[in-house]
């Protein structure tokens, strides 16, 4: 099956020569969710801008359903729908108009029923004759989706869609997220929240300096790249690993009173048994044990870090 969305060798230069991506390609699937992960000047909004028709790349192709988004403008934006990090919105507009006037931008016919739809689906029905202003800042980015997909995309770009958000309202818009996923919308976001990609996403990239990084399932990354750490609780606080327990593996709480040793899941033998009899033969007595699977955040940090080198 093709892509809903291949980016090829995208490159956008301006021209004081900051290079703010470098060489992007990408194909996302049909009916996933993928998270676009990086830091600050990253080149995730202007990957977004790009696609979506707002910035013009230096070189480079993208196509949206087949279609060009230079050669076929029209056909490729009308299967994109676009929610910005700013909340630009009229503040003395109702709800329903703001959503009826996006939708007839792009020429779509009148269609109550659908807006209904819309709204509903974003539980903003109740508020659909409210003035813009009147809206709290996380019914106000519930609008914007609601206008991205008042002319029923294919396609949903989320730039930072929780920014600003609180944790409540933020876990409200993932299962928004969700049941546009479950009613066939491809969805791409940015965020600098790395739980809302570990919860939400199908894949992730990383991309920093203009450079997509990896692309990769979810499970797959974590898998791959995630480490396990076993956390052992001492009965008593030490002031430094045990000579006989020195690795590169094993470090020391700041506390002193656990230690902490990393390992690779994927090896035959974890080397926890091992450990645990140099432990007691360094005279330790432990209090707890417990285990920590490596986050998506702690693979994030370490392949940013790893390409800043």
């Amino acid at each position: 099956m093709s892509p809903i969305v291949s980016i090829q060798t995208l490159h956008k230069s301006y021209d004081d020569g900051f290079e703010a991506l470098k060489g992007v390609s990408l194909e996302i699937e049909e009916g996933e969710i993928l998270a676009l992960l990086g830091p600050n000047g990253a080149g995730k909004t202007t990957l977004i801008s790009t696609v979506c028709g707002i910035t013009t790349a230096t070189s480079g192709t993208v196509t949206v359903g087949g279609h060009d988004i230079i050669k076929d403008f029209r056909a490729a934006r009308s299967l994109i729908g676009l929610v910005p990090q700013e909340i630009n919105l009229e503040p003395f507009e109702k709800v329903i108009n703001t959503v009826r006037f996006s939708r007839g931008l792009y020429g779509k016919p009148r269609d109550d029923a659908a807006i209904e739809k819309v709204l509903r689906s974003l539980s903003l029905w109740d508020k659909k004759d409210a003035r813009i202003h009147a809206l709290s800042g996380g019914m106000k980015r519930r609008v914007l989706i609601a206008k991205a997909l008042a002319h029923d995309p294919r396609v949903l770009f989320l730039d930072e869609p929780t920014a600003g958000v609180d944790v409540e309202l933020r876990r409200d818009m993932w299962d928004v997220v969700a049941d546009l996923k479950a009613s066939g919308v491809t969805i791409i976001l940015t965020t600098h929240y790395i739980e809302e990609a570990e919860a939400i996403a199908d894949r992730v990239g990383v991309i920093a300096k203009g450079e997509l990084l990896l692309v990769e399932k979810k499970t797959k990354l974590m898998k791959r790249m995630g480490q396990k750490q076993l956390e052992v609780q001492l009965a008593e606080k030490i002031d430094a690993v045990p000579a006989s327990l020195r690795s590169d593996a094993v470090t020391l709480s700041e506390d002193g009173c656990t230690l902490i040793y990393t390992y690779d899941t994927k090896r035959e033998r974890t080397g926890i048994t091992k450990l645990l009899s140099q432990v007691a033969d360094a005279g330790l007595v432990l209090r707890d044990l417990s285990t920590r699977q490596s986050s998506l955040e702690d693979i994030f940090v370490t392949l940013v870090r790893e390409d800043a080198a």
